[in-house]
């Protein structure tokens, strides 16, 4: 829901990078499916995945992606991430995508129970639970 409405009411001149962490797992797959479901405008869209998935080709909206790694992902500074990637991977990049701007909407289970006490991380306005 949060995300539709993050999607939904942005400007139409604000240029629009998603990236979809966790893209080549089945939920993420089920992501891109709801996504050209509900034809949302994205400019930009940022598959990502682990190391081992650096280089596949996911298809969105008729248009073949190349899959790239969390760094590479960072460093395009996405308006917008989801991840579903599972806990471990929450916790150490979600904070690294918000701390250069972007929301974070995160799917596992790594954030609903204590998680300043996991991470030496303080509130941050960015990142969605």
């Amino acid at each position: 829901m949060m995300i539709w409405f993050l999607i939904r009411f942005a400007p139409k001149y604000y240029i629009m990078k998603l990236a979809v962490v966790g893209i080549t797992g089945m939920v993420g797959q089920e992501m891109i499916d709801v996504l050209e479901e509900m034809n949302f405008h994205i400019d930009e869209f940022i598959p990502v995945a682990s190391e081992k998935s650096i280089g596949k080709k996911i298809e969105y909206n008729g248009s073949k992606y190349e899959v790239i790694g969390l760094e590479d992902a960072v460093k395009l500074k996405p308006n917008i991430a989801i991840f579903s990637a599972g806990g471990s991977v929450s916790l150490e990049w979600a904070p690294k995508f918000a701390e250069v701007g972007t929301t974070v909407v995160d799917n596992s289970s790594a954030w609903r129970d204590g998680w300043n006490k996991k991470t030496n991380y303080t509130w941050n306005k960015w990142v969605i639970f």
